[in-house]
């Protein structure tokens, strides 16, 4: 059943009855299709942006009968439409696209109005009270969500015309309102620029169906900012010119003389600024440019202020403290409160089990007791709700303290309307990229004073730069690196195995006699592997130690692809975990039903739930096509259309982990995540882990992982930036 070169291509058409998987990145699909002439329902496999139950697709490509799988239509071409049908008009009211229609309602249309329920909604919405069940309330709500879709239908129609799905359209009106045709027909490619989940590839694609060359400057210029975009997924803030320019052709497929013509434009535009780092000549997109030159700006001026407190003597001040908490510091301790309490910028850095908690409850209660104004803050919910714990004292997100507007995205607090206080204590610092390091220093008031606490050895922010391991590397502000282990802690093989992982050692991986914190279950086999892990987390685990397997136990991946990445686990662990029935929500290539553990993938300002939020989904009604998840004891509402913020949690990655810690931890390290096998990947995966942490896999795997340090480097420029201004430290400490 091999298509051969030359060879006609099949057609197929038919009714999506069902998406059982779909990746958002790359838009691969598998679909169940209703197809016409075929009995049985066929698998389809292809590529679409978007693409939702009850949509007609047209296929063209070739039947493939996979050893696997079965008899697949492998389609190389894929167009979704909305529906004609009765069966397809019924599954897309039903689908979640207008809240207020779940399929019970939609049944009930479809039965009272037929073909014609599309014109009755828009033509004769009072109609919609002859359906049992409708009253005015929800008669209301219809109307008005129908109402949104009048646009959003003539955008969709649009964009299938020119291959992007469904679920994306409510953003683009959302963002360019009734003009949005006229404005992605006179340039396409600020689809890319402006709305999340769309690249410069689909963006590119329509531009093609628009009849744009693809040797345009159009192109050209949107392919600048997508090249340096793609730097910044891997944390640069610009890249090297001699890069650049080969990545940008191969990513374009056009000649170099074309992208060096359109650099020049997007330099006179200033878009992306030319500079060098280390002598090498590199590009940068322009708002990460100034976010590093404004957070360098501002830690020296910071830097060179007046402290907001009158000269506290050290000497009395720290046996005083000693006495209120009944804890002893030990030196390098005393000598970071001293520090501290004559510095107006200062970082704390070290290990766990160091005593960094300690150190920074000393420092507040000293200040506290002389009526200093202090704000604490993390990256995240969970790393605030634990900063919250361990001081006593109040912490928020960084979002939340800035007051961020749910409406653009944007803070409240800066220059113009700075925080009110003497003291910010900013914790988990290594998670913070220059975006969120910039706002949050523009935010702070002239006379305040800042301390950064977080770990230099963990994993860099997810997002562009590596501020807090450039402003200790600058020798810009005093900066205490606390190294010696407690004894407490030190009875934790987690503590005393992640110092060895740090300093190059492989931990200890031997069976131990008793019982401890820290095991190696080995696994040679990927599927061996998977088995081991599922039956671990599920039995052994919970009866060993008595913990839920789902609230307590967390999966962390070094990847997300592959047999033992998060989301082929992911799949494993809700069959093996929450095997429940109805009622189930299939969206976006993922099945949810109540109960399963999932993870927010994206800022909603609206909803107040972040990027690595973890919840427990409590509800799903299906008439009202919502599904309700529980975040820290908060109910969040969420319309099937938005499921694409959300992801299954049972399994996710080292990377989204940071900030957080479990009770418990299981890593599966296996030499076929050796692209991501880093010791800085493993130290922070260690380190999330309260009272367990188990690592499964090869003992190999986890070498490589210990021996490499190459991580690849960032290109920042805020370590130069702050190096320009010397002698800072100095006037801090005389």
């Amino acid at each position: 059943m091999k298509q051969h070169a030359g060879e006609a291509k099949d057609t197929l058409a038919g009714l999506v009855e069902r998406v059982t998987f779909h990746n958002d990145e790359n838009g691969f699909c598998v679909l169940r299709v209703k197809a016409r002439g075929k009995r049985d329902l066929v698998t389809v496999v292809g590529h679409a942006a978007v693409i939702s139950t009850g949509e007609f697709v047209q296929a063209t490509g070739h039947w493939n009968n996979d050893r696997t799988h079965g008899v697949q239509f492998r389609a190389q071409f894929l167009k979704a439409m909305p529906p004609t049908t009765i069966e397809g008009i019924e599954k897309y009211l039903g689908s979640g696209m207008i809240r207020g229609i779940g399929p019970v309602y939609a049944k009930k249309l479809v039965r009272a109005f037929g073909e014609q329920v599309f014109d009755i909604i828009e033509a004769e919405p009072d109609r919609l009270r002859e359906v049992t069940g409708i009253g005015p309330k929800r008669a209301d709500g219809i109307i008005a969500g129908w109402a949104e879709q009048r646009v959003i239908r003539d955008i969709m129609i649009f964009l299938h015309a020119h291959g992007v799905g469904t679920s994306r359209a409510v953003r683009i009106y959302k963002t360019y309102g009734t003009d949005a045709v006229q404005l992605i027909s006179e340039d396409p490619y600020r689809l890319a620029r402006d709305i999340r989940g769309i690249g410069f590839r689909t963006a590119d694609a329509v531009a093609m169906k628009l009849g744009i060359e693809k040797t345009a400057m159009i192109r050209a210029r949107a392919g600048i900012s997508y090249a340096l975009t793609e730097a910044l997924d891997d944390g640069h803030c610009g890249m090297p010119r001699d890069e650049l320019l080969p990545l940008a052709v191969k990513l374009l497929e056009i000649p170099e003389t074309i992208i060096l013509e359109a650099l020049r434009f997007e330099l006179n535009a200033g878009s992306v600024i030319a500079d060098e780092v280390d002598g090498r000549p590199c590009i940068f997109l322009a708002g990460l440019y100034r976010a590093e030159q404004s957070i360098a700006a501002r830690i020296k001026f910071l830097v060179h202020g007046v402290l907001p407190w009158p000269e506290i003597d050290a000497g009395k001040a720290i046996p005083w403290v000693e006495e209120k908490t009944g804890l002893a510091l030990a030196e390098s301790q005393r000598e970071a409160v001293q520090t501290a309490l004559a510095s107006k910028v200062m970082v704390i850095t070290g290990g766990p089990g160091v005593g960094k908690t300690t150190l920074v409850n000393s420092i507040l209660r000293i200040l506290a007791a002389k009526k200093v104004n202090l704000l604490l803050c993390a990256p995240t919910g969970r790393a605030a709700k634990r900063l919250t714990e361990t001081t006593g004292r109040e912490a928020k997100t960084i979002h939340r303290l800035l007051e961020v507007d749910p409406k653009n995205g944007r803070f409240k607090r800066n220059e113009e309307d700075p925080l009110e206080c003497d003291l910010l204590v900013v914790d988990e610092t290594s998670m913070v990229d220059v975006i969120l390091m910039n706002a949050l220093l523009k935010a702070l008031s002239n006379g305040s004073a800042v301390i950064f606490v977080g770990d230099v050895n963990q994993l860099p922010p997810v997002g562009p730069g590596q501020a807090l391991a450039d402003i200790i590397t600058s020798g810009m502000v005093p900066v205490v690196h606390l190294t010696e282990v407690f004894r407490q802690a030190a009875e934790s093989q987690i503590i005393q195995n992640a110092h060895k992982i740090n300093r190059g050692q492989i931990p200890d991986l031997s069976r131990p006699d008793g019982e401890t914190d820290f095991y190696f279950v080995p696994a040679d086999d990927p599927e061996i592997a998977v088995e081991r892990l599922v039956h671990i987390v599920k039995e052994r685990i919970p009866s060993r130690f008595d913990v839920d397997p789902v609230r307590d136990i967390q999966i962390l991946c070094p990847m997300n692809r592959g047999g033992l990445g998060a989301r082929s686990l992911n799949i494993d662990l809700q069959k093996a975990l929450n095997p429940r029935g109805e009622p189930k929500v299939e969206k976006f290539g993922t099945a949810f039903t109540i109960g399963d553990k999932v993870m927010q993938v994206e800022n909603d300002y609206d909803k107040e739930v972040y990027n690595g939020d973890v919840g427990f989904v409590e509800a799903i009604d299906p008439e009202l096509g919502e599904m309700m998840i529980n975040f820290d004891g908060r109910s969040v509402t969420f319309a099937f259309g938005e499921l694409d913020q959300v992801v299954l949690a049972y399994a996710t990655t080292i990377h989204k982990s940071q900030g957080s810690e479990y009770p418990v931890v299981v890593i599966p390290v296996m030499t076929q995540h050796y692209a991501m096998l880093q010791r800085n990947l493993l130290y922070t995966g260690v380190t999330r882990g309260k009272r367990l942490v188990i690592l499964l896999g090869q003992k190999r795997a986890v070498a490589i992982a210990v021996k490499n340090v190459s991580g690849r480097r960032r290109w920042s420029k805020l370590r130069e930036w702050l190096t320009a201004y010397p002698h800072a430290v100095h006037e801090v400490h005389q």
